[in-house]
């Protein structure tokens, strides 16, 4: 029998959901921008500035939660004697963020 992993979860301020939530619906739809520029033979370079603006603001949504991972979740655990747990998953984290 296959247990299943612990989910675990961030409780984030209504505002901090919010802006979180508004980026991710920008860039959604800067997405589907260039879906539609390239249904409409747009020129290679601009496509390219397009998900250049897309890869900076989700680098910028990353950076943010990464940000208050650091300050909150790894503060904490640090403060509740897990820190060493917490720095190893948090620098696993930064590997694979440094990757894109």
């Amino acid at each position: 029998m296959h247990i299943p992993e612990e989910i675990k979860v961030t409780h984030r301020s209504t505002n901090e959901k919010e802006q979180l939530i508004n980026r991710l619906k920008r860039i959604e739809g800067q997405v589907r921008g260039i879906q539609g520029m390239i249904e409409n033979d747009r020129y290679c370079v601009d496509i390219l500035t397009q998900i250049s603006a897309i890869t900076a603001a989700l680098n910028k949504v990353g950076i943010h939660l990464l940000e208050k991972h650091t300050q909150h979740c790894v503060t904490d655990a640090i403060k509740d004697g897990n820190g060493e747990e917490a720095i190893q998953e948090l620098m696993e984290v930064f590997k694979r963020f440094s990757k894109s």
